[in-house]
């Protein structure tokens, strides 16, 4: 008994030599044994040209070339001896009687035409057939063998079957197959492993709760510098979608955002369909020089830009705000324009439109942007000396500060590394009186530990009050976290001790304020105390006790946590320890008191003036509330870098007469006495306009006059009163 594989081919084969037939038989379709008259024609092929499937039978129910019940005949025979096969054209065989159909063949040849699944159904099929054909001959090599030693006697015995070479050509056909389903089968095994040795790390990784990851990150950090910057933190939905998740802060905006027009894309701020459409500033940014690896920019002014800054000046000057939002009309992308009504508005309590004209500056500005120009890299420094340069300071400054009382620290706190990475140096807006608070409201404790360790010894941040009480503030909300390991806990509580202490004697004057601000009444021997009394407070320089009420304004809901203050309360103690003990370190601290805090330099005043924190705005010293402040340019810098000057307005003389001054606050224009000019001769004509000015002004007063109408007091009709009746 032959295996089924191969009885199968040698059927094939048999059916193939057998409707070959006679030369010419099939020539014209183009298919012939290739053993008898030919080339091969494939099963399928074969099926097609005898208009029948697997399940149909052959037209007119005739079994042409041989049924299958005659097939496994044969086969069962072996394919012996003088088995002959009928030929198509029916020479010497004999018909054969009509077999009866089984139920569910197809026995119209059109259906096969319009439908196309019976012919995926045999493909599948064949396919299916072909793969356990390979499986049964993998199984019998043995009998394989036997089967082709008799196979090669029957094609011996029997002229009109395929030969050897139609039988090699269907072996390699075989080996080929073999092949690649080895290949295969040899590349799943690998595969398989490799799953396995990825869902073994990714479980590893799953297991260890992500410490290996917070150590790369930590050695990233460590190496990064310490005003790095990284452009997603500057987004505040990036912070808000942390809180809140992305559907609550986006909403219905990403459907919207695919109508939205054409506008440039920037780190600081994200364009909003409501702003003008931006053209041309007439705002630029050079490239100064390059020192050391700095780069030095500058913002540029054109021609026509001030001529625009010239009229805002005129504005500011008329102090009608109505000025600035026409001139805002006219020049919707003036920075100083929409900075100036950005204070307007936030003091008319309308925060959402002083925040959107603040973010329409930056937009502004970083579209004037040097193309070398980095906000990320910590290298770019900008001259506030420089008029053009003061402009995004503030507009940075404003909007770190919404961003701060919209509950966005962590973007307000990278915001404040931006302007200070601008000029580290002279820090002219003193963001140094900030960053310790942002830093503790984002939960930045190392960041702010690092800057203290880093800055300490050439920027002496310990006499700076916010430094001295939020750097140990830091170290002790460190020390209470428990996902550090239990040495650098004990470490950051032992630091958080010794500095808070340090704190406490340098400036004693923070205590009380303290307590008040936090609702908290001190014991009997804190209040009793005179280190902390009242001549601390009144013994302490104007300058110290501005900072300490600008540090108190803005920090002291940190301390109102009751571990905070038990950990201060301890802390307090201890201190009054050392004033008893008559510690060295008292007397000090004392002397480097008096010796600083004298005068403040200017950057702190506009820090203040900025900050607008009520108690340290009161402190400011008479010099500088004596001098005009204007938002747009809070304290200049007294050794300014000028680049143009605004032209010089028309002087009056201080010896004019009252009726000159009269005919002046009624027409501007009015001068009694002409032009004069910078050499002190006339201007020609000055005379004739003279006459023009006083006859217009006659004119108007004489239409004034003539308009003026006197109405009459209306007339009682009912002197006596009677007669009326109440409502």
């Amino acid at each position: 008994m032959r295996p089924l594989g191969q009885r199968r081919a040698h059927v094939t084969k048999k059916r193939l030599c057998s409707l070959s037939g006679p030369p010419g038989g099939f020539r014209s379709v183009g298919f012939s044994c290739p053993g008898c008259y030919g080339s091969i024609m494939s099963r399928r092929a074969l099926r097609r040209l005898r208009g029948e499937s697997r399940g149909q039978s052959p037209l007119g129910g005739l079994d042409v070339g041989g049924g299958g019940e005659e097939e496994e005949e044969e086969e069962d025979g072996g394919g012996g001896g003088g088995g002959e096969v009928p030929s198509l054209s029916g020479a010497g065989g004999s018909r054969r009687r009509p077999r009866q159909e089984p139920a569910g063949r197809v026995t119209n040849l059109f259906e096969l035409i319009t439908n196309e699944e019976a012919e995926d159904d045999v493909a599948s099929k064949e396919d299916k057939d072909d793969s356990r054909l390979q499986e049964e001959g993998d199984t019998g090599n043995k009998e394989g063998l036997k089967t082709d030693r008799r196979r090669e006697g029957d094609e011996t015995e029997q002229p009109d079957q395929m030969p050897i070479s139609n039988n090699k050509s269907r072996k390699k056909k075989k080996k080929r197959k073999n092949k690649k389903n080895a290949s295969g089968e040899s590349l799943c095994p690998g595969d398989e492993d490799d799953a396995e040795d990825i869902e073994s790390i990714l479980v590893r990784i799953e297991n260890s709760n992500g410490p290996p990851c917070q150590s790369q990150s930590t050695v990233i950090t460590d190496h990064r510098p310490l005003l790095y910057i990284e452009h997603r933190n500057l987004n505040p939905e990036t912070e808000l979608k942390r809180y809140f998740g992305a559907r609550a802060v986006l909403g219905d905006q990403r459907p919207r955002q695919r109508q939205r027009q054409y506008v440039r894309s920037t780190w600081l701020t994200v364009p909003k369909n409501t702003w003008p459409r931006h053209s041309k500033t007439g705002i630029s940014m050079a490239l100064l020089e390059t020192k050391r690896g700095v780069q030095h920019f500058a913002f540029e002014h054109h021609r026509e830009y001030q001529q625009v800054q010239f009229k805002f000046l005129d504005a500011v000057e008329s102090m009608d705000p109505n000025n600035l939002v026409l001139l805002l009309q006219m020049n919707p992308s003036h920075v100083d324009s929409l900075l100036q009504l950005s204070d307007v508005c936030r003091m008319q309590e309308d925060q959402e439109m002083a925040r959107d004209l603040v973010e329409r500056a930056l937009y502004t500005l970083e579209c004037a942007f040097h193309p070398m120009f980095s906000l990320t890299s910590g290298t770019c420094r900008l001259d506030y000396r420089r008029p053009e340069n003061r402009a995004f300071y503030l507009a940075l400054f404003k909007h770190m500060i919404f961003l701060e009382r919209r509950g966005c620290p962590r973007t307000a706190l990278e915001f404040c590394k931006l302007i200070l990475s601008l000029d580290p140096e002279n820090d002219p807006l003193c963001i140094l009186l900030i960053i310790d608070l942002l830093s503790l409201r984002a939960r930045e404790y190392a960041f702010l530990t690092r800057m203290f360790q880093e800055w300490e010894g050439h920027r002496n941040l310990s006499q700076l009050p916010n430094f001295a009480f939020s750097v140990p503030l830091a170290y002790f909300f460190l020390s209470q976290q428990e996902d550090l390991p239990e040495s650098e806990i004990n470490q950051a509580h032992e630091r958080a001790a010794s500095l808070i202490r340090q704190s406490l004697v340098m400036f004693p004057n923070v205590l009380m304020p303290l307590l008040d601000r936090c609702s908290v009444q001190p014991d009997s021997t804190v209040a009793s105390h005179a280190f902390f009394g009242l001549d601390a407070q009144l013994s302490s320089p104007p300058v110290l006790n501005q900072l300490v009420a600008l540090y108190l304004g803005r920090t002291h809901s940190l301390w109102k946590d009751p571990a905070v203050m038990a950990w201060l309360e301890t802390n307090v103690h201890e201190v009054l320890r050392m004033v008893d003990a008559k510690d060295p370190v008292l007397e000090e601290a004392e002397q480097k008191r008096k010796a600083r805090y004298q005068n403040a330099p200017r950057n702190v005043y506009r820090h203040v003036i900025l900050s607008e924190i009520r108690e340290a705005t009161a402190a400011l010293p008479p010099e500088v509330t004596s001098q005009p402040i204007m938002g747009f340019d809070p304290l200049p810098p007294l050794d300014s870098i000028v680049s143009y000057t605004r032209p010089e307005r028309a002087t009056h003389p201080a010896n004019e007469s009252t009726l000159s001054l009269f005919f002046r606050s009624l027409l501007p224009n009015f001068n009694l006495q002409g032009e004069v000019r910078a050499g002190g001769e006339e201007e020609p004509g000055a005379g004739q306009n003279l006459n023009q000015g006083v006859n217009r002004l006659m004119a108007a007063m004489r239409d004034m006059l003539a308009n003026i109408q006197f109405q009459e007091p209306p007339r009682d009709d009912n002197p006596e009163g009677d007669g009326g009746e109440w409502d």
